[in-house]
């Protein structure tokens, strides 16, 4: 008896395993002979071969409209480094590394876009109010159904991709960055 519980699981995991495999297989598409990971909830159809959220990987191109409305591509932005930012009003360290965003956005030839998290703040208006209390001056884009924090992953608060000219993700931080960090990063990749 205990020898076809065995089979059952075992034949259960295999089929398992070929249906993921069948199923994952659905989200790339040949183009020029390499593969290249479509995002369709990101509405990305023209990424490039190794578009993923790893370090290494081209960042998808992220689209969310800002503060006031306007709407922002990542890939806008592609030929100058970007720090791209995961965060929420309600979260202490996220709060405590806006003012060294603002000094570094300042200061050096970086572009930073920072992506609230807004399907977990209270209102989209808090957010819009705690933006000019800090006196962000850099892109705040709003994820209002939280698809790009979704795809993006993100389990820790504040979590930063930073991602060199060439739209490449070169580091992925998890927790607060403070200025001197930030630099040091940029400095890397520059």
């Amino acid at each position: 008896m205990k020898k076809w519980i065995l089979l059952v699981v075992v034949v259960l995991m295999v089929g398992f395993a070929v249906y993921d495999f069948i199923d994952s297989s659905d989200d790339t598409a040949d183009q020029d002979g390499e593969k290249v990971v479509i995002y369709p909830e990101l509405d990305e159809p023209d990424q490039k071969a190794g578009t993923g959220i790893k370090q290494g990987q081209y960042a998808p191109d992220v689209k969310l409209q800002t503060t006031k409305g306007e709407t922002v591509r990542l890939s806008d932005y592609r030929g100058k480094p970007v720090i791209l930012n995961f965060w929420a009003t309600w979260c202490p360290p996220c709060r405590a590394e806006i003012p060294d965003f603002q000094k570094l956005y300042d200061n050096e030839d970086v572009e930073i876009l920072a992506i609230n998290m807004t399907a977990s703040e209270d209102s989209r208006e808090g957010v819009i109010d705690f933006v000019e209390e800090f006196e962000m001056t850099f892109p705040v884009l709003m994820d209002e159904e939280g698809k790009v924090t979704n795809h993006f992953q993100i389990t820790a608060y504040p979590t930063s991709y930073i991602i060199d000219s060439e739209g490449r993700t070169a580091y992925v931080v998890q927790g607060a960055m403070n200025y001197d960090f930030m630099l040091q990063a940029l400095g890397k990749i520059q």
